[in-house]
Order: structure tokens, then C-alpha cells, then sequence
């Protein structure tokens, strides 16, 4: 497993100035789940985004809470870009981008019980009938989810879209697995880039979470 590497500071020697190693996970396969004691330098609670747009709120949060190992999942390459930029600009050691479709990392990528919590906000809410089954939250998501997370992780839940919203609580309070608890006040009050647009316009943010179950 290997790393993006960003360009050397213009006008250094190699030997006076390195390259920053750069925040991208290149993968070697997407066939085999990360060893994530190559990932990061320091073994921590993990944290994963998906879908994690420009990065804005997961380095603010990566940032205050050095006590944990972030994962940011996007598959769109300017937008992972941007978490390499971020991330490298404020130091964090404890920050990773993998560009690839978010269900596709948690079904296969991501270890089994390696996730502390699970951050998933204003996923693309596909409004259209006929393309509800491409929903990332979905009747299916909770299993998957419970087999990512470590006993009593938290999956964190946002978007303005309030049939998605309905939705999500619908498949959440379907089983026995996971109960409703409430966001910290300082993950709460960190938003994403989208979320701050929608401050700005009055557009409401639903918010959810639950935590899975602790085994008896």
C-alpha cells in the first residue's frame, strides 16, 4: 500500500526538503480489506466518512479529535484532491482519502469491526421512484453497517431530504441491532460544506444516530 506523494517545496533540495507524503490511499487491490496498521502511523478508534465532498467538516473534525484515525471515502478524484490538500495543510497524521463509491469500501475495503462510527451526511437522496434502489441508506444498510462497526459504534446520519430521512429511521428501527442516541454537541456543530450552504438558505438539516448494539 503506497501513498500519494504531493510535489517537493519549489526551490529545495531533496536532500533539505522531502515531499510531505500526500493523504490518498493508492489501492493495490479492491479485492482485500485495508490493513490499516499500514494506513496510519498510530493505532486509534477509526472514523469513516462516506461520500466526504470537499473534506471541509472531516479535517475540522480530524483536526479536533487527534485521538482518532479518520478515513474520508469519495470517488470523485478533484474532491479527494481536496482532502489531500486540506488534511496536509493542517498537519493531521490521522487523516486518509480513498477515492472509490462509498458502499463499495464498506462492503469490501473496510475490516470487519474496524469503525468506531460511521459518518454519512446529505448523501445524494436519488428523489426519482424508479431510482430509490441506488439509495446508500437502504433496507440492506444496517447489516452491512453492524458487520463494519466495532461493538458500539455509532452511525451519524444527515440530510434535508425528508423521505430519505423518514427512510433511514425506518431501516434503523426495523431490527434489534441498533438504538437511537443523540449527536455530541461538538460533532453537531461541525457542518459540512454542503450544511453550511444550506444554513445560508434556511434549508433545514435532519439529523440522526444510532449505536449498535453492545454484545450481552
Amino acid at each position: 500500500m503506497t501513498f500519494q506523494n504531493s510535489n517537493p517545496i519549489a526551490g529545495a533540495s531533496p536532500a533539505t526538503a522531502p515531499a510531505q507524503p500526500g493523504l490518498i490511499v493508492e489501492l493495490q487491490s479492491i479485492l482485500a480489506p485495508l490493513d490499516l496498521a499500514e494506513v496510519f502511523p498510530q493505532s486509534r478508534p477509526l472514523e469513516v466518512e462516506l461520500g466526504c465532498g470537499d473534506a471541509s467538516f472531516l479535517v475540522d473534525y480530524a483536526r479536533l479529535r487527534r485521538d482518532r484515525n479518520f478515513i474520508g471515502v469519495e470517488r470523485l478524484l478533484g474532491r479527494i484532491r481536496k482532502l489531500d490538500r486540506k488534511g496536509r495543510r493542517a498537519g493531521l497524521d490521522n487523516l486518509r482519502g480513498v477515492r472509490i463509491e462509498s458502499s463499495y469500501f464498506l462492503r469490501y475495503l473496510l475490516p470487519s469491526n474496524a469503525a468506531a462510527a460511521l459518518h454519512i451526511y446529505f448523501p445524494d437522496p436519488w428523489p426519482k421512484r424508479r431510482h430509490l434502489k441506488n439509495r446508500l441508506v437502504n433496507e440492506r444498510f444496517p447489516e452491512i453497517a453492524r458487520r463494519a462497526l466495532a461493538p458500539g459504534g455509532v452511525v451519524y446520519l444527515r440530510t434535508d431530504d425528508r423521505n430519505y430521512f423518514e427512510q433511514m429511521i425506518t431501516v434503523f428501527t426495523a431490527g434489534s441491532a441498533f438504538h437511537p442516541v443523540d449527536t455530541p454537541p461538538e460533532l453537531g456543530g461541525l457542518p459540512t460544506d454542503f450544511e453550511a450552504d444550506f444554513q445560508r438558505h434556511g434549508v433545514q438539516t435532519l439529523r440522526a444516530a444510532y449505536q449498535l448494539q453492545q454484545p450481552a
